[in-house]
């Protein structure tokens, strides 16, 4: 009988065949075929030392998860501690379909002497990067209004408490906008291939500097967090484990510095239940 603790998916991919679970697009999403290891998601109770142990690479995150890096020879006896609750793995995501702050009726909220502008709160994105020279995330003083930015996808010097990619600051980034395009982009080589973030983040919080105000966003006068999710894996998409880990950073960030956030999520799937509530 599959065990209760192992969601179905996860379940399915360990009792198919190396074939199958080839042919499939999610069977294999968060399997390292070469070291044979699992990147999953669990949910656990009691302290952090419950998830460690041999060959394993723990993340914790807030609220009893955590990203948990383990053989998948050692699933079943992991699902056998009395602390793990749940074992899931990790599912592709996908661009969602966004508007532009018209049909959002965003206009009218920004209009007048009490229009609120974003100012003072922070606008965190986990999404595909973003183009940082781009001059709707700058001062007008040239400076930047990113505050951090971690790249999971550059490995070399990670936030701490997490253990992929790297993390760069307002003051590197200012540096790199201060050398120009060519050598800026040596120092912070964080690039949105895709575009695909740095739309998103426009309308969230860009200042319509380029369009002289027009096609400013929603918060333009907030400062923003931004995290560009790791490698993209088969069919170029990235994880569940690597939004979850951003969402957790952007939280963190935003209870260290005492400011509020608001946080855009334009990735998704349709996994799960789709069953009304009664």
């Amino acid at each position: 009988m599959p065990d209760q603790k192992i969601d179905n998916l996860l379940n399915l991919a360990m009792d198919a065949t190396p074939e199958e679970r080839t042919k499939s697009e999610n069977l294999n999403v968060g399997f390292d075929l070469e070291e044979k290891m699992w990147d999953v998601i669990v949910k656990y109770s009691g302290s952090e030392s419950v998830l460690t142990g041999e060959d394993i690479q723990v993340v914790p995150l807030l609220g009893g998860y955590a990203v948990v890096t383990l053989p998948e020879s050692e699933i079943d006896a992991y699902s056998d501690r009395e602390r793990i609750e749940f074992i899931e793995k990790p599912k592709r995501l996908y661009f969602e379909t966004f508007q532009a702050r018209e049909a959002s009726c965003i206009l009218p909220v920004q209009a007048g002497s009490n229009g609120l502008t974003g100012k003072g709160i922070l606008v965190g994105v986990v999404d595909s990067g973003v183009d940082f020279f781009h001059p709707d995330f700058r001062n007008e003083d040239g400076s930047s209004r990113i505050l951090r930015l971690w790249d999971q996808s550059i490995p070399g010097n990670p936030p701490k408490g997490y253990t992929k990619g790297t993390e760069y600051t307002k003051e590197e980034i200012d540096k790199a906008l201060a050398l120009g395009e060519t050598e800026g982009r040596r120092l912070v080589p964080s690039r949105d291939v895709s575009g695909h973030g740095t739309a998103v983040l426009g309308i969230a919080a860009g200042n319509g500097t380029v369009s002289e105000g027009v096609n400013r966003g929603v918060a333009y006068e907030s400062e923003i967090l931004v995290v560009k999710m790791g490698n993209a894996g088969t069919n170029s998409f990235p994880r569940t484990t690597e939004l979850m880990e951003g969402i957790d950073y952007l939280v963190r960030q935003a209870t260290a510095m005492g400011k509020p956030i608001a946080i855009n999520i334009s990735f998704g799937n349709n996994y799960g239940s789709h069953e009304p509530y009664n």
